[in-house]
């Protein structure tokens, strides 16, 4: 016996098959059923779902021939209900699609074996029949899987290619460790991995910041910017403690003249924005160097036990700036010194130089004794 016939034989056996409401839900059920195992599957392609469905259309009609009456001279055709019912009707009691019988002229008799009186076997055409879903004495897919039927298995294309999915992840495993491996190798092998000293190359220079960082032309004449210098040197007083009218302080950062055993000077905290204190340059000095290689001198120190960095800019109005400068300021009085290439042109202005005390924002401060520039041609 077929898989299908046998599964919807074994429906029949749970409910009463000569009716034919519950025959037509039977059928449903089955159409349903394999339609939900072509589903499981995507491997299915859609010319085999619909020569499985056939098979099943076929099947269905062969055994819905049995329960037809014998119709002298004529064979009917059976068509089971087109479309399932657009409601649902209550359980027990459920809808059936119409069962219409039409006589076809000239359809051949097939007498029934056992049975003395002639009469005629009707193979009935089974339209396609929308899926419902799975009533209580319907074949479900298990029942048919079971009966042998036409159980939907995943193609062998694919079951290959998910056996072959971990082969190429090791592949590429293998691929990237050999890679690496080799990579390592060379750099052995370059030296990659050894220092100078190794090599037999001596170690470069470490560089150093000095608190210059200007570079003058090639062909300048570059003054020698030291304290043995600075003593031969005619200097411009720029600022010094004893005119504190000169600097401009804003309002987060403080500025206070004192006194102690090293002489007068002017204690400039910077406020913690890093907001700098700026020092008047009259215009009258910027005359007398204007077109002139000018060297610039602050004498500072840091406050006592408290070693800060230093930041220096400067507005020259016309004649531009120096850029800004960076030194470290240790406890003991010294100079810091920056030179400027300033150009030939007529100050409209004074200008200013502007010193924070602090670049890290630490708050730390920096005593300055005087500010001070002179000229060389």
């Amino acid at each position: 016996m077929d898989a299908i016939e046998k599964a919807i034989r074994n429906a029949f056996e749970k409910g009463d098959p000569d009716d034919r409401a519950f025959r037509e839900r039977v059928y449903r059920s089955a159409f349903a059923a394999l339609d939900r195992a072509l589903l499981a599957n995507p491997g299915v392609t859609v010319e085999v779902a619909i020569k499985r469905r056939k098979a099943m259309q076929a099947k269905i009609a062969e055994i819905e021939s049995e329960f037809l009456p014998a119709v002298p001279g004529a064979a009917p055709e059976v068509h089971i209900g087109e479309h399932a019912p657009a409601t649902e009707a209550p359980l027990g009691a459920p809808a059936t699609p119409e069962l219409r019988i039409e006589p076809s002229v000239g359809a051949a008799h097939r007498p029934e074996p056992g049975i003395d009186a002639p009469r005629s076997r009707v193979l009935p055409s089974v339209p396609d029949i929308m899926p419902d879903r799975t009533l209580p004495g319907g074949p479900s897919p298990e029942d048919i899987r079971l009966a042998g039927g036409p159980e939907v298995r995943p193609d062998r294309d694919a079951r290959r290619v998910g056996r072959r999915l971990p082969l190429t992840a090791i592949f590429f495993g293998i691929t990237l460790l050999a890679a690496v491996g080799i990579g390592l190798w060379w750099a052995v092998q370059t030296g990659a991995f050894k220092t100078l000293e190794e090599l037999g190359q001596p170690p470069s220079p470490t560089p150093t910041v000095s608190g210059e960082d200007y570079t003058p032309d090639a062909g300048a004449k570059t003054p020698k910017l030291s304290s043995d210098g600075a003593q031969n040197r005619h200097w411009i007083n720029v600022f010094s403690p004893a005119n504190p009218a000169q600097v401009a302080t804003p309002s987060d950062a403080k500025a206070a003249v004192m006194k102690d055993d090293s002489g007068s000077f002017l204690r400039i905290t910077s406020g913690p924005a890093g907001s700098a204190i700026s020092f008047d340059v009259g215009q009258g000095i910027l005359e007398q160097i204007a077109g002139k290689h000018a060297v610039f001198d602050i004498i500072a120190r840091a406050e006592d036990g408290k070693e800060t960095q230093m930041s220096v800019d400067c507005n020259f109005g016309e004649l531009g700036d120096c850029g800004r400068k960076r030194y470290a300021v240790g406890n003991q009085r010294n100079e810091y010194l920056f030179d400027v290439q300033m150009p030939a042109k007529r100050p409209g202005a004074a200008g200013s130089i502007a010193i924070n005390s602090d670049f890290d924002k630490q708050g730390k401060s920096v005593d300055i004794y005087e500010i001070r520039v002179s000229v060389t041609e």
